[in-house]
């Protein structure tokens, strides 16, 4: 693992990001390093491989990940699957060469909450970093774009994206559960719960719970015996 932020760095109060980058081109780790912290935004340390990473996030607990998807070994893809899996509250946004659609698509379905090509600008990278640590998505357009007509209208496209602890959350949802008796019945924190419903909206591109139970009804993605007689969405 490379070198983390000394315990001297001066970093701006405002500073909420703490950002951990995976890249294994040290040159443009560090440019990119180097520009974050010029901005004021906290970057907790620099890694190579998935691997690594892991380490990382456990040691510094970064509120942001920003993951190269061509890494030697595992997978960017891979190594984002696998830190979601142990801490859901993580938000790794994909910085890459990688273009294509089918990158982007895997991303967004591995818990991805953005992608942005290496050629973005260091002030659209910053502002993009501290979108998401505030709780935005970003997936350009340039890249939807080139998706088939009726594309971002498929629903059941956007819900295949679900995982199935999602698939729980919005069951409950759907039936009036709050956040608090969601985390009982799941026997899981609230925090959890808050990062589960982020996503749940986020792949369902909607702005609310009532909203994504809304959807859910609509679009038939909650079996209708899991509906059961409480909640009170109409179809």
């Amino acid at each position: 693992m490379t070198d983390a932020v000394p315990d001297h760095a001066m970093v701006p109060e405002r500073t909420q990001a703490r950002v951990l980058i995976v890249e294994d081109h040290m040159l443009f780790a560090e440019a990119v390093r180097g520009a974050l912290e010029y901005e004021g935004i906290g970057v907790v340390g620099v890694v190579s491989t998935g691997e690594e990473a892991m380490v990382a996030v456990e040691t510094f607990s970064p509120k942001v990940v920003l993951m190269d998807l061509a890494l030697p070994g595992q997978s960017g893809l891979a190594a984002g699957r696998a830190i979601l899996e142990r801490w859901p509250e993580i938000k790794i946004v994909a910085l890459t060469a990688l273009s294509d659609q089918a990158s982007v698509e895997e991303a967004l379905r591995v818990g991805f909450v953005g992608y942005l090509t290496k050629e973005i600008s260091i002030a659209k990278l910053v502002n993009s970093i501290r979108a998401v640590a505030d709780g935005y998505a970003l997936f350009p357009h340039k890249l939807w774009s080139r998706r088939s007509p009726g594309y971002e209208d498929d629903a059941a496209f956007l819900a295949s994206h679900l995982s199935p602890r999602e698939r729980e959350v919005l069951v409950l949802l759907v039936k009036g559960a709050s956040g608090e008796t969601i985390a009982k019945k799941l026997v899981i924190s609230r925090n959890t719960v808050r990062t589960h419903i982020q996503n749940i909206l986020t792949k369902l591109q909607v702005h609310s719970r009532i909203e994504a139970a809304t959807f859910a009804v609509r679009h038939r993605i909650v079996p209708l015996t899991d509906y059961g007689g409480s909640s009170q969405l109409g179809t």
